[in-house]
Protein backbone atom coordinates (compact mmCIF):
# COMPACT_ATOMS: atom_id res chain seq x y z
CA UNK A 1 0.00 0.00 0.00
CA UNK A 2 1.32 3.42 -0.75
CA UNK A 3 2.31 5.74 1.53
CA UNK A 4 0.47 8.47 0.25
CA UNK A 5 -3.20 9.15 -1.55
CA UNK A 6 -2.48 12.73 -3.02
CA UNK A 7 0.58 14.91 -4.42
CA UNK A 8 0.53 18.87 -5.04
CA UNK A 9 2.81 20.55 -7.36
CA UNK A 10 4.23 23.87 -8.12
CA UNK A 11 4.57 25.07 -10.93
CA UNK A 12 7.59 27.24 -11.65
CA UNK A 13 10.70 26.25 -10.69
CA UNK A 14 9.18 22.47 -9.96
CA UNK A 15 7.30 21.94 -13.25
CA UNK A 16 9.14 24.08 -15.60
CA UNK A 17 13.01 25.49 -15.17
CA UNK A 18 12.48 29.16 -13.61
CA UNK A 19 15.67 31.11 -15.09
CA UNK A 20 14.96 29.30 -18.31
CA UNK A 21 11.24 30.07 -18.48
CA UNK A 22 11.25 33.55 -17.21
CA UNK A 23 14.33 35.49 -17.00
CA UNK A 24 13.81 36.31 -20.81
CA UNK A 25 10.06 36.99 -20.39
CA UNK A 26 11.17 39.57 -17.63
CA UNK A 27 13.73 41.31 -19.67
CA UNK A 28 10.56 41.68 -22.36
CA UNK A 29 8.17 42.93 -19.45
CA UNK A 30 10.42 45.47 -18.09
CA UNK A 31 11.53 46.80 -21.57
CA UNK A 32 8.15 47.09 -22.69
CA UNK A 33 7.17 49.40 -19.14
CA UNK A 34 9.75 51.04 -19.34
CA UNK A 35 9.55 52.28 -23.01
CA UNK A 36 13.18 51.89 -23.91
CA UNK A 37 13.99 53.99 -21.16
CA UNK A 38 17.58 51.79 -20.02
CA UNK A 39 17.25 53.82 -16.67
CA UNK A 40 13.64 53.51 -15.87
CA UNK A 41 13.98 49.36 -16.87
CA UNK A 42 17.05 49.43 -14.04
CA UNK A 43 14.51 50.81 -11.40
CA UNK A 44 12.01 48.52 -12.59
CA UNK A 45 14.00 45.67 -12.49
CA UNK A 46 15.34 46.25 -9.02
CA UNK A 47 11.61 47.05 -8.02
CA UNK A 48 11.36 43.01 -8.72
CA UNK A 49 14.83 42.15 -8.23
CA UNK A 50 15.92 41.84 -11.47
CA UNK A 51 19.02 42.59 -12.80
CA UNK A 52 17.92 44.32 -15.81
CA UNK A 53 21.82 44.64 -17.36
CA UNK A 54 22.78 40.81 -16.70
CA UNK A 55 19.22 39.41 -17.47
CA UNK A 56 18.91 37.44 -14.62
CA UNK A 57 17.00 37.25 -10.80
CA UNK A 58 18.21 38.36 -7.69
CA UNK A 59 18.06 35.51 -4.81
CA UNK A 60 15.49 38.22 -2.85
CA UNK A 61 13.17 38.29 -6.00
CA UNK A 62 9.49 39.02 -5.32
CA UNK A 63 9.34 37.07 -8.30
CA UNK A 64 11.02 33.71 -7.42
CA UNK A 65 8.25 33.35 -4.84
CA UNK A 66 5.63 36.04 -4.55
CA UNK A 67 2.09 36.38 -6.28
CA UNK A 68 1.68 38.29 -9.47
CA UNK A 69 0.09 41.08 -7.52
CA UNK A 70 2.54 41.61 -5.21
CA UNK A 71 4.80 41.73 -8.48
CA UNK A 72 2.28 43.99 -10.30
CA UNK A 73 2.28 46.43 -6.49
CA UNK A 74 5.89 46.59 -7.07
CA UNK A 75 5.99 47.43 -10.52
CA UNK A 76 2.97 50.16 -9.98
CA UNK A 77 4.66 52.58 -7.62
CA UNK A 78 7.44 53.33 -10.03
CA UNK A 79 4.75 53.59 -13.26
CA UNK A 80 2.79 56.66 -13.41
CA UNK A 81 -0.93 56.24 -14.55
CA UNK A 82 -0.69 52.66 -13.72
CA UNK A 83 -2.69 50.53 -11.01
CA UNK A 84 -1.73 47.42 -9.78
CA UNK A 85 -4.83 45.92 -11.34
CA UNK A 86 -3.94 47.46 -14.76
CA UNK A 87 -0.40 46.06 -14.51
CA UNK A 88 -1.43 42.12 -13.48
CA UNK A 89 -3.92 42.21 -16.44
CA UNK A 90 -1.02 43.28 -18.35
CA UNK A 91 1.31 40.80 -16.61
CA UNK A 92 -1.54 38.01 -16.63
CA UNK A 93 -2.06 38.41 -20.37
CA UNK A 94 2.05 38.23 -21.00
CA UNK A 95 2.35 35.45 -19.04
CA UNK A 96 -0.16 32.85 -20.43
CA UNK A 97 1.81 33.46 -23.57
CA UNK A 98 5.14 32.86 -22.18
CA UNK A 99 7.11 29.67 -23.55
CA UNK A 100 7.62 27.18 -20.67
CA UNK A 101 10.50 24.74 -20.70
CA UNK A 102 9.86 21.93 -18.62
CA UNK A 103 12.53 20.46 -16.20
CA UNK A 104 12.28 16.67 -17.57
CA UNK A 105 9.37 15.48 -19.95
CA UNK A 106 6.28 16.11 -18.18
CA UNK A 107 3.73 13.52 -19.73
CA UNK A 108 4.90 10.43 -19.21
CA UNK A 109 5.79 11.54 -15.51
CA UNK A 110 2.37 12.46 -14.38
CA UNK A 111 0.75 9.39 -16.40
CA UNK A 112 2.81 7.37 -14.47
CA UNK A 113 1.31 9.30 -11.37
CA UNK A 114 -1.67 8.39 -12.01
CA UNK A 115 -1.84 5.33 -12.80
CA UNK A 116 -0.39 4.79 -8.96
CA UNK A 117 -3.98 5.78 -8.04
CA UNK A 118 -2.58 9.06 -6.83
CA UNK A 119 -4.85 12.24 -6.57
CA UNK A 120 -2.53 15.17 -7.81
CA UNK A 121 -2.87 18.99 -7.90
CA UNK A 122 -0.96 22.59 -8.66
CA UNK A 123 -0.63 24.72 -5.87
CA UNK A 124 1.24 27.95 -7.59
CA UNK A 125 1.25 31.52 -6.41
CA UNK A 126 1.23 32.55 -10.26
CA UNK A 127 -2.58 33.44 -11.38
CA UNK A 128 -4.87 30.51 -12.13
CA UNK A 129 -5.21 31.46 -15.93
CA UNK A 130 -2.03 31.58 -16.96
CA UNK A 131 -1.35 28.74 -15.04
CA UNK A 132 -3.98 26.58 -16.89
CA UNK A 133 -2.77 28.37 -20.20
CA UNK A 134 0.60 26.57 -19.33
CA UNK A 135 -0.66 23.14 -18.62
CA UNK A 136 -2.62 22.82 -22.07
CA UNK A 137 0.47 24.09 -23.74
CA UNK A 138 2.39 21.33 -22.32
CA UNK A 139 -0.45 18.34 -22.88
CA UNK A 140 -0.50 17.67 -19.23
CA UNK A 141 -3.98 20.20 -17.77
CA UNK A 142 -6.13 16.84 -18.07
CA UNK A 143 -3.89 14.74 -15.43
CA UNK A 144 -4.43 17.18 -12.50
CA UNK A 145 -7.52 16.50 -10.24
CA UNK A 146 -6.78 20.26 -9.04
CA UNK A 147 -5.53 23.29 -10.03
CA UNK A 148 -4.87 26.31 -7.69
CA UNK A 149 -3.49 29.43 -7.95
CA UNK A 150 -2.95 32.51 -5.63
CA UNK A 151 -6.04 34.02 -6.89
CA UNK A 152 -8.67 31.00 -6.84
CA UNK A 153 -10.13 31.60 -3.66
CA UNK A 154 -7.29 30.41 -1.24
CA UNK A 155 -4.59 32.51 -0.87
CA UNK A 156 -1.09 31.99 -1.98
CA UNK A 157 1.83 30.11 -0.27
CA UNK A 158 3.49 30.41 2.50
CA UNK A 159 -0.08 29.78 3.47
CA UNK A 160 -1.53 26.31 3.65
CA UNK A 161 -4.65 27.57 2.03
CA UNK A 162 -4.10 25.80 -1.59
CA UNK A 163 -2.74 22.74 0.16
CA UNK A 164 -5.80 22.31 2.79
CA UNK A 165 -8.20 22.77 0.01
CA UNK A 166 -6.82 20.20 -2.21
CA UNK A 167 -7.12 17.35 0.61
CA UNK A 168 -10.61 18.53 1.80
CA UNK A 169 -12.04 18.55 -1.52
CA UNK A 170 -10.60 14.88 -1.95
CA UNK A 171 -11.34 13.87 1.70
CA UNK A 172 -7.22 13.24 2.04
CA UNK A 173 -5.71 13.20 5.06
CA UNK A 174 -2.70 15.92 4.89
CA UNK A 175 -0.79 13.74 6.66
CA UNK A 176 -0.93 10.93 3.36
CA UNK A 177 -0.39 13.99 0.95
CA UNK A 178 3.25 15.35 -0.13
CA UNK A 179 3.92 18.93 -1.42
CA UNK A 180 6.64 19.60 -3.90
CA UNK A 181 7.96 22.60 -4.87
CA UNK A 182 11.51 24.82 -5.44
CA UNK A 183 11.09 27.42 -2.97
CA UNK A 184 10.82 27.75 1.02
CA UNK A 185 7.45 29.36 0.97
CA UNK A 186 6.32 25.79 -0.92
CA UNK A 187 8.00 23.95 1.71
CA UNK A 188 6.78 26.06 4.39
CA UNK A 189 2.65 25.57 3.20
CA UNK A 190 3.80 22.07 2.99
CA UNK A 191 4.58 21.80 6.82
CA UNK A 192 1.66 24.15 7.75
CA UNK A 193 -0.46 21.92 6.12
CA UNK A 194 0.59 19.02 7.63
CA UNK A 195 2.14 17.31 4.42
CA UNK A 196 5.08 15.61 3.65
CA UNK A 197 7.46 17.96 1.95
CA UNK A 198 9.61 17.21 -1.01
CA UNK A 199 12.20 19.92 -2.49
CA UNK A 200 13.58 19.83 -5.90
CA UNK A 201 16.55 22.03 -7.32
CA UNK A 202 15.66 23.11 -10.85
CA UNK A 203 14.13 26.55 -9.20
CA UNK A 204 16.62 29.53 -8.13
CA UNK A 205 17.04 28.19 -4.00
CA UNK A 206 20.22 26.17 -3.19
CA UNK A 207 19.84 22.48 -1.38
CA UNK A 208 21.23 24.22 1.41
CA UNK A 209 18.32 26.69 1.43
CA UNK A 210 15.90 23.65 1.48
CA UNK A 211 17.32 21.14 3.45
CA UNK A 212 15.52 22.50 6.68
CA UNK A 213 12.05 22.75 5.40
CA UNK A 214 12.11 19.24 3.18
CA UNK A 215 12.11 15.47 4.29
CA UNK A 216 14.31 15.00 0.69
CA UNK A 217 16.11 17.00 -1.37
CA UNK A 218 15.63 15.77 -5.40
CA UNK A 219 17.56 16.73 -8.15
CA UNK A 220 14.32 17.40 -10.25
CA UNK A 221 10.30 15.85 -10.02
CA UNK A 222 11.58 12.98 -12.31
CA UNK A 223 13.24 11.65 -9.23
CA UNK A 224 9.92 11.06 -7.50
CA UNK A 225 9.05 7.74 -8.72
CA UNK A 226 11.86 6.70 -7.08
CA UNK A 227 11.63 8.09 -3.96
CA UNK A 228 7.79 6.77 -3.76
CA UNK A 229 8.89 3.59 -4.12
CA UNK A 230 11.55 3.90 -1.21
CA UNK A 231 9.00 4.80 1.07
Amino acid sequence: MSAFDGILFDKDGTLFDFEATWSGWTYGIVGDFSNGDATVAERLGDAVGYDFAQRCFRPNSVAIAGTPLQIAEALGELLPGQTPESVLQHLDASAALAQQHPTVPLAPLFEGLRARNLRLGIATNDSEMPTRAHLSSAGIIELFDFIAGSDSGHGGKPAPGQLLAFAQEFELDPARCVMVGDSAHDLSAGRAAGMACVAVLTGLSTADDLRPLADVVLPDIGHLPVWLDAG
